[in-house]
């Protein structure tokens, strides 16, 4: 019997099972950060369109971005990339916008 044969079958078994073993967890990490998204979260498209995040709707697996103005709705997978923000930016901006409604109110 061919032993190379037998060896090289083993190591090619090995590398299919932790190549496949890589890829759930990368798929797994990427699901997880999909169902953390938030409003005001930056985010990138697999178009490569840059937006902030308005509304997400877990139920239909859909998103709203804001694209300078105009609101864009897409599908949860078609979210390649979150961009990285400072803790507590998304907090700072929402209070800051409500600081701005307040202020407009009272100078009418």
């Amino acid at each position: 019997m061919n032993y190379s044969f037998l060896i090289m079958l083993v190591v090619m078994v090995g590398l299919m099972f932790f190549m496949q073993r890589s890829q759930k967890k990368q798929q797994e990490k990427r699901l997880e950060s999909l169902k953390k998204l938030q409003k005001g979260y930056e985010v990138v498209t697999i178009g490569g369109l840059y937006g902030v995040i308005d509304e997400v709707n877990q139920d239909n697996q859909t998103v709203v971005l804001d694209v300078d103005g105009v609101y864009l709705t897409f599908e949860l997978s078609a979210i390649k990339t979150i961009l990285p923000q400072a803790e507590g930016q998304v907090a700072a901006e929402t209070a800051g916008a409500s600081d701005l409604s307040d202020e407009s109110a009272i100078e009418e």
